[in-house]
């Protein structure tokens, strides 16, 4: 089960985060937990991603941690305002906002893609509130302008509205021209960002304002940030990502406390391809920091 907790971000903005374990202990605070003196794990979704993808990973982590994932701003449940400021700053803000008002730092931070860049500015920004880091399939590098002008053709390419969840299943899971082979676990990811509207199923959240995101990080490289991270960080890449081997073994040298780690026959999307490869990964280094 999941527990809502409501939180307030940068600017006033309304995100929702989500506790994954037994609410049935949970005081009448907000903030309270059944586990309050368990270590703290904030898990951050990438763009175009929500608090429950990661519920599997989340449950999985209950069980010896305060597991909470965060609907970042634009995302999810989160508020999403049309003239909201979706840069690198907010996002960072928000989640700095987040860890205090839930009690959970220092905590780990696990990010995917946007969310791992999120994180480990954070930790460079505030290291007493962040402990640990899992880095995935995140790059350091700029990616340009190119790579802008391709996401805005392919977020043009989608036949919205869906007429079903199978339909949307199908699509990003085979037709999409970004797949390379049939890929269910993409389709499975994409459903739940999917919401049923009159007409059909659309995106919970404004592709527009995803690029605008976007915009705010894509042109720029990220390895001062990496260098000034002082605690433990695990890169991990799926073999078949967009974060190459040479550059995440570089990210590692970079981190003053880096690791690697890989995931065999998992792309982008790690956690949903693999997802006990994934956390088979992940699991010994948070055992380690919870020895420290």
């Amino acid at each position: 089960m999941a527990r809502r907790i409501d939180v307030t971000g940068a600017d006033g903005v309304r995100l929702a985060a989500w506790e994954f374990g037994d609410p049935a202990k949970a005081g009448p605070d907000p903030g309270e937990t059944a586990m309050p003196d368990a270590p703290g794990v904030l898990l951050l979704h990438g763009l175009m991603g929500r608090a429950s993808h990661w519920a599997s990973t989340a449950r999985r982590l209950s069980a010896r941690h305060r597991a909470v994932a965060l609907d970042q701003r634009g995302h999810g449940r989160s508020e999403k305002p049309p003239e909201g400021a979706f840069t690198r700053d907010a996002y960072v803000d928000d989640v700095e906002a987040a860890l205090e008002q839930l009690g959970l730092g220092p905590a780990v931070l696990i990010g995917h893609a946007m969310g791992a860049l999120t994180a480990w500015q954070l930790a460079a920004k505030r290291p007493d509130l962040v402990r640990g880091l899992v880095i995935c399939d995140m790059r350091a590098s700029a990616l340009g302008g190119a790579s802008q002008r391709e996401w805005a053709e392919w977020f043009a390419s989608w036949p919205v509205p869906f007429a079903t969840l199978a339909d949307v299943r199908k699509w990003f899971g085979e037709d999409d021209p970004w797949v390379e082979r049939p890929n269910p676990s993409r389709g499975e990811f994409y459903a739940e960002v999917m919401a049923e509207s009159p007409d059909g199923w659309r995106p919970v959240f404004d592709p527009d304002q995803m690029l605008r995101s976007r915009e705010t990080w894509v042109y720029d490289a990220h390895w001062e940030e990496l260098a000034q991270v002082r605690c433990p960080a695990l890169v991990v890449r799926g073999l078949d990502g967009e974060l190459g081997r040479a550059e995440a073994q570089e990210m590692v040298r970079v981190l003053p406390r880096g690791q690697y780690a890989e995931v065999a026959d998992a792309g982008h999307l790690v956690h949903y391809d693999q997802p006990e490869a994934w956390l088979a990964a992940i699991e010994p280094f948070l055992d380690s920091l919870d020895g420290e």
